[in-house]
């Protein structure tokens, strides 16, 4: 199989599994926070959001827009969205929706595009290719849902 229909695969898998395994976290778990500084279950929900629509928009410039900067400043997008703040039923589907979108996206990425580019670097340049951000997408996502439903 191809190497990113598989990652494609794997994210539809992933979001599956942990749509079943949300339903066992209650309401007061969703929002407890381990410190005042640290996220809430609900609020790293809302990273892996932040995260699809970012991955997203770097997966679709980059097919038309070598080395455009797509910089990700990802403590600022879950406060300034209120996740903490939001109905978990919300940010569970919204998180839902944006994983089968990304997958959509990966799916109908043309391979001689994989090797494009995009800078993500925050003062400097940090070029990572489409391929890239479609692999380390997963590694991203299986890391924070391990968290969540630990």
């Amino acid at each position: 199989m191809n190497p990113v229909l598989a990652h494609k695969n794997e994210i539809l898998s992933l979001v599956g599994q942990a749509m079943i395994d949300f339903e066992s976290i209650t309401e007061k778990s969703w929002n407890d926070k381990p410190q005042p500084s640290k996220w809430s279950k609900k609020e790293l929900l809302g990273h892996l959001i932040d995260s699809a629509s970012n991955n997203i928009r770097r997966l679709i410039i980059g097919q038309y827009e070598q080395g455009v900067k797509i910089v990700y400043h990802q403590d600022e997008w879950v406060l300034y969205q209120k996740y903490h703040e939001t109905a978990i039923a919300d940010v569970k589907m919204l998180w839902k929706l944006l994983n089968n979108q990304i997958s959509r996206v990966i799916e109908n990425i043309p391979e001689e595009k994989l090797q494009n580019n995009c800078d993500t670097g925050k003062g400097k340049t940090e070029l990572h290719t489409l391929s890239y951000f479609i692999e380390d997408y997963v590694m991203h996502l299986k890391y924070h849902l391990n968290q969540i439903t630990a």
